[in-house]
């Protein structure tokens, strides 16, 4: 039998046959498998690339909530208004709305004094040394007070002292004055 199967195929044949079979493995060796793993890798990349896409979709939505919460105003912004100057005439003034400032923060104003070595003709503040009694967190209340004061140009010193029934809180106030 296998000298009848020797009869049917020439040779030659046979020689073109194998060196067929050789190009055959060594394309899919060389080119179809490499390319099957630069696919796979792809592949990876493609789906990474989804699954970023993804996420950026998810985080879009949260980025617009912020956008949309940065116009609105919070309720706990400091106001910081214009900066002006009183005459000396009008400081009269910052005396009746420091103590109606602090009679509606439950404070009690123990003293408001202006400094008087600041009372000179020349000096471009006028200090004024005051002292109130009464809550912590009433204090806060007027220190935002007197922040949206536009005359009040500098706080130098804060000092604050427990005292058996309340604490006490000494302000030294840099009122702006206008030359």
């Amino acid at each position: 039998m296998i000298n009848k199967i020797k009869q049917t195929i020439p040779a030659n044949s046979l020689g073109y046959i194998l060196i067929c079979v050789g190009i055959i493995v060594i394309i899919l060796l060389l080119v179809i498998f490499p390319l099957n793993r630069v696919n796979a890798g792809r592949a990876k990349d493609i789906k990474k690339l989804q699954d970023q896409i993804e996420e950026q979709k998810g985080l879009g939505q949260v980025y617009q909530l912020a956008q949309s919460d940065t116009g609105k105003k919070s309720e706990f912004i400091l106001a910081n208004p214009a900066r002006t100057k009183l005459s000396r005439q009008e400081t009269e003034k910052f005396q009746k709305l420091f103590r109606a400032e602090a009679e509606k923060a439950n404070l009690m104003v123990m003293s408001l004094m202006p400094d008087t070595d600041s009372m000179g003709v020349g000096s471009k503040y006028l200090i004024y040394n005051a002292t109130v009694k009464g809550e912590f967190v009433n204090f806060r209340k007027l220190l935002l007070a007197l922040g949206e004061m536009s005359y009040i140009d500098q706080i130098e010193e804060m000092n604050l002292k427990q005292d058996s029934d309340s604490m006490e809180l000494r302000l030294k106030i840099g009122i702006a004055l206008a030359n």
